[in-house]
């Protein structure tokens, strides 16, 4: 990845920051994305990246984040749409229209405006690399809320139909579905780290816990040339959660009063 161009989003914590760790300490030349502006900022300062504060529900903020990254370094190699909240939970029955679309604006919607503008740079270049972060609940029910799931199946549909269009200009465009992972957000969802940890543990055949330094590496090896030939691919890596019925019973949230988990005001 030496002097590579990667653009992340939701970069200022959890996979995210794992990503552009990695990806800088691989030698790329990362730009980070993210509502939190001094978290974003910090991480960059310490990296030697950019930071640029994207709400990813908003079109217009994710083509300036791309417009952005070109103009400092004059490309674009890899995009990653990792930005990412719980949303709404609760009963299908009780969630709210306003909660629905709230959660599909930040997992659904911002992932189609990120392939979108990261391809038309792309296909200047003829090259690239757009990578797009789904979850467990992208490949089975149950695992997740609702809305979360079917946000997550469409990543999975939308990284496949998005491979067909845009193989033609030597685009590759895969996706990551993580299983429980150990991050600032799951954390709270948990109830602190310990146990999170303990949960992630609990609902692992491997008796592992997934940390985001782990999802980062999948993501490097899809980014890189050793991955040249994959494309329309989702790379399931969840120490075995999803095999063998072992997932049942993995969410923690099937019982939860409705509400909506992530940045207040954003639902």
């Amino acid at each position: 990845m030496q002097d590579k161009v990667v653009l992340v989003t939701g970069a200022a914590s959890g996979i995210g920051a794992a990503a552009a760790r990695r990806f800088a300490a691989e030698g790329a030349r990362v730009v980070l994305a993210d509502i939190n502006e001094t978290a974003g900022t910090a991480l960059a300062a310490a990296l030697g990246g950019h930071f640029v504060v994207v709400d990813v529900t908003r079109e217009d903020q994710i083509e300036r984040a791309v417009a952005r990254t070109v103009e400092l370094h004059g490309r674009l190699d890899c995009m990653i749409n990792n930005a990412g909240v719980v949303g709404a939970v609760g009963s299908l029955l009780e969630t709210t229209a306003q909660a629905w679309r709230a959660t599909q604006a930040v997992l659904l919607d911002s992932v189609f405006y990120g392939i979108k503008h990261a391809a038309r740079q792309m296909r200047e270049q003829r090259s690239g690399v757009i990578l797009s972060v789904s979850s467990i609940a992208g490949v089975m029910g149950g695992l997740g809320p609702h809305a979360y799931t079917a946000a997550k199946h469409g990543v999975i549909g939308l990284t496949r139909s998005a491979a067909a269009e845009l193989s033609q200009y030597g685009i590759r465009v895969n996706a990551v579905a993580p299983g429980t992972t150990v991050t600032p957000l799951v954390e709270q969802v948990r109830g602190g780290r310990e146990a999170a940890m303990e949960g992630a543990k609990q609902v692992s055949p491997l008796g592992s816990a997934l940390l985001p330094e782990e999802i980062a590496a999948s993501l490097l090896y899809l980014a890189s040339d050793a991955a040249a030939h994959v494309t329309a691919h989702t790379l399931v890596v969840d120490s075995g959660v999803t095999a063998g019925g072992f997932a049942s019973g993995a969410s923690v949230l099937r019982d939860r009063p409705s509400t909506f988990i992530g940045p207040s005001g954003t639902a």
